[in-house]
């Protein structure tokens, strides 16, 4: 199953009061493994950036003045995505703002029910519980340490892993293994191969020869055959 993870950021809070998208970036997952194929680009908002949105992403007018508006931006946008589930954290602010700039372009907005909160999951999840972003990084363990800023693409990373650690598929992807090719791969592989008496580790094969006393046992055995099977093929 594809899914993506995705992140907008903005000029201010509020597409209703002629904000913009300033950055979107986006993480493809598949069976919930990112797969390292990645959407992310900058947008010219032509307008400009609030003061608090600025002290939380950094972005500045002047380093977009030269960026796509986002009309330019859209098709690329939508092909990435296609029709997969999106997975956004507090995902009416994104869609809000995505779903404006949709509508202004005269393009089919985008369907709440393809879209995956992960907000409105970690809530249930974690009641009571501090559930941003930040806060989520820390409780699973994820190293957030290079969010000096918000960053569309860096927090939409952040947040696939953030993902796949609430719904469980965190540990299959610690534990995938990919063994070096050659002959060291391969006795690599004889050593964890699988054993009934202790899985993971290799056992030596064992030899079991007959015993005397069994040996004489199994030709007396034969010798009571009257017509044995082997005799007739023989002939």
């Amino acid at each position: 199953m594809r899914e993506i993870v995705l992140d907008t950021e903005t000029t201010g809070l509020s597409a209703l009061e002629g904000h913009r998208i300033i950055e979107i970036g986006a993480v493809e997952l598949v069976n919930k493994y990112r797969t390292g194929k990645v959407y992310h680009t900058y947008v010219n908002p032509q307008r400009d950036i609030s003061e608090g949105a600025l002290k939380v992403h950094g972005i500045t007018q002047e380093f977009l003045k030269d960026k796509p508006v986002f009309q330019l931006v859209v098709a690329d946008f939508l092909e990435f995505i296609g029709d997969s589930k999106l997975v956004i954290h507090n995902a009416p602010f994104d869609m809000g703002f995505i779903n404006h700039h949709l509508n202004q372009l005269g393009v089919p907005v985008l369907t709440n029910d393809r879209v995956m909160d992960t907000l409105t999951y970690a809530r249930r999840r974690y009641p009571g519980a501090k559930n941003s972003l930040d806060a989520l990084c820390t409780r699973l363990n994820i190293d957030a340490s290079a969010r000096t800023h918000h960053g569309a693409l860096l927090d939409a990373e952040l947040l696939a892993d953030v993902y796949i650690e609430m719904m469980g598929a965190g540990a299959n992807q610690r534990n995938l293994m990919f063994q070096p090719a050659g002959a060291a791969g391969e006795a690599e592989t004889a050593k964890n191969s699988y054993s009934l008496d202790t899985p993971g580790k290799f056992r030596e094969p064992r030899s079991f020869p007959a015993s005397v006393a069994e040996l004489k046992n199994h030709n007396h055995f034969v010798g009571t055959m009257n017509d044995p099977i082997w005799k007739k093929l023989a002939n």
